[in-house]
């Protein structure tokens, strides 16, 4: 595949992502969703500018270079260092339509992801250094929406790392 190819493909992949946040975004009714669903939203957006801004730039020079593209998710060790003081509060009522709305997030955010893992493997040091950013921040955006996943089932996991509840019998 080339680096064209790639991008444009990437590209495809970004749109998918970035609807599916917009979606949930405008229908959940939980403020900290809305939130969470629109930040990613802005996010994925952003990487689809950037990467028609890279098309043209290999279109108009032959070439592209990958500039710093910048995330809201937060580095892992910042993720880390957060794990323990973190306490996942889920407002009460019926969250089965955010909960699908996540599980699509998810299965989209797997799929770019492993995309993003194959051009790393699979493309010239250019596109290497260009996707591996990206497969670096959909991680992040994996991790994110496992999380809030979680929380929402109960199954008492925050970034892969499970929550004691010592009151419990």
């Amino acid at each position: 595949m080339t680096n064209e190819e790639a991008i444009r493909t990437a590209i495809e992949f970004e749109k998918r992502v970035t609807a599916v946040y917009e979606k949930a975004a405008a229908a959940t009714t939980d403020d900290a969703g809305r939130k969470v669903f629109g930040a990613l939203a802005e996010e994925e957006q952003g990487h689809v500018a950037y990467l028609e801004h890279k098309l043209k730039q290999l279109a108009d020079t032959g070439a592209f270079t990958a500039e710093p593209l910048e995330t809201v998710v937060p580095s892992s060790e910042k993720i880390e260092e957060g794990i323990g003081r973190m306490e996942k509060q889920v407002a009460p009522g019926d969250r089965s339509e955010e909960l699908e709305f996540l599980r699509q997030a998810l299965e989209a955010e797997e799929e770019t992801s492993a995309y993003y893992e194959r051009m790393v493997a699979e493309l010239d040091s250019a596109g290497r250094e260009l996707f591996a950013h990206f497969l670096e921040i959909e991680l992040g955006h994996k991790a994110i929406v496992q999380a809030e996943i979680d929380a929402l089932t109960g199954m008492g996991f925050w970034f892969d790392f499970q929550e004691f509840n010592l009151e419990a019998g």
